[in-house]
């Protein structure tokens, strides 16, 4: 229904182009910001990324504007609760006032929830998610006064600009979620000089990680007109822009789209957010076997619409056209199929996988998946089967390992 309630936000604050990283320090001195923690992952500072940024500051000179006290740089896959834990005592440590999150959706998330337990004076950031899932809205969820900037050196998850932070509990291996409208950057800066270093395959998973987005965004029930306008041009531009990206990393054009397009594909999932079946099944594959989050939807998103074309049809021939197919007098049937086809081509054009061999899943660990799924917070609002949960897992795991 178009008149049921709806909410659309967009807080962050936006900078795009080549060099824009240029802006961080005079960006946190508007913030009020004097004493800035960087946080980041070890691989990013083997490829120089780290210093490229960390470098900016060495021209504030001293005392004249915000000072960079400190980097972390030991966070791992999935924003791991106890990596946030340690970053947590790092900052109060140096008397960190700020924090610049650089890296990808592990790292942005992370810097998430090294805020929010800041704010909350957390020491552990399970305290705050004991069910899975922490949904705080406003007015209830106020204002976070920690200047945080977020640099994404990937374009797949938004998390610069999304609501959501996503964290894995080691204890009950399962990702859990913050949702609070305050939790994202302040600023976000989308500078595609710090993507072209990132190798095709990780471009093309976190890429389709973007397009699971806003396909689930254009599909939810809770659809609106300002989630359909993001979602419907960020497929277009990564159907359009990632076999570019993958080809050729150094080009700076594509790479500018696709990390617009990722934070278009996060807005519109995060303000439609209801059915969402690739992303849960997505979060308990990779919360057990440790599959990158962008893979597993990759793998996901074309069986999951072959097996639940009712939630997919009414907005299959958009999806189609969006796409790049024509669906000149098409049922909405055959337009979905023409989409899922679309989505396949793509996989196969960017060298994805269309399953997990790779992961040696055994019989005895898929048939523990459909459990996992059922528990995931992600199926609070799409409740699947077992019967539907277990028919795609034989779909995605090839049983050739006893």
């Amino acid at each position: 229904m178009k008149t049921t309630l709806s909410q659309f936000m967009l807080r962050t604050g936006i900078y795009s182009g080549s060099n824009s990283r240029a802006m961080v320090p005079s960006l946190f001195a508007g913030l009020g910001a004097k004493r800035v923690l960087l946080l980041s992952d070890k691989g990013l500072e083997q490829a120089g990324v780290v210093e490229k940024v960390a470098s900016i500051f060495d021209l504030t000179g001293h005392g004249s504007g915000p000072q960079l006290v400190g980097t972390y740089l030991d966070i791992a896959q999935d924003a791991e609760s106890h990596c946030i834990n340690d970053a947590v005592r790092h900052a109060r440590e140096i008397g960190a006032d700020s924090l610049l999150a650089v890296g990808g959706g592990s790292v942005l998330d992370t810097v998430k929830g090294v805020k929010y337990a800041l704010h909350k004076g957390l020491s552990d950031i399970k305290e705050a998610i004991p069910g899975g899932l922490s949904y705080e809205q406003f007015p209830n969820a106020g204002f976070i006064p920690i200047p945080h900037i977020a640099i994404p050196t990937t374009a797949g998850t938004g998390s610069e600009v999304s609501p959501i932070a996503v964290i894995f509990n080691e204890e009950i291996q399962m990702k859990t979620n913050i949702i609070n409208p305050f939790i994202n950057a302040d600023m976000a800066i989308l500078d595609p000089d710090l993507t072209v270093g990132l190798p095709p395959r990780i471009t093309a998973f976190t890429g389709f990680d973007a397009l699971t987005h806003a396909i689930e965004a254009l599909a939810s029930p809770t659809a609106t007109g300002l989630t359909d306008a993001y979602a419907l041009h960020a497929i277009r531009l990564i159907e359009k822009q990632l076999p570019v990206a993958v080809a050729d990393g150094g080009n700076l054009d594509a790479r500018m789209d696709l990390l617009q397009a990722s934070l278009m594909g996060i807005t519109a999932f995060s303000f439609a957010l209801n059915a969402i079946p690739v992303h849960n099944l997505a979060h308990a594959y990779g919360a057990m076997f440790r599959i990158p989050h962008g893979l597993a939807n990759a793998v996901f998103l074309p069986v999951v619409m072959e097996h639940i074309p009712q939630l997919y049809l009414p907005r299959a021939v958009e999806l189609a056209e969006a796409l790049n197919v024509l669906t000149k007098d098409d049922t909405a049937e055959t337009a979905l199929t023409k989409a899922i086809e679309k989505i396949r081509l793509l996989q196969r054009k960017v060298s994805l996988p269309e399953d997990f061999k790779e992961f040696a899943i055994s019989e005895e660990q898929l048939q523990q998946t459909v459990p996992a799924v059922m528990r995931d917070p992600a199926s609070v609002s799409y409740p699947m089967p077992p019967e539907l949960i277990a028919a795609i897992g034989q779909k995605v795991v090839p049983l050739t390992v006893k």
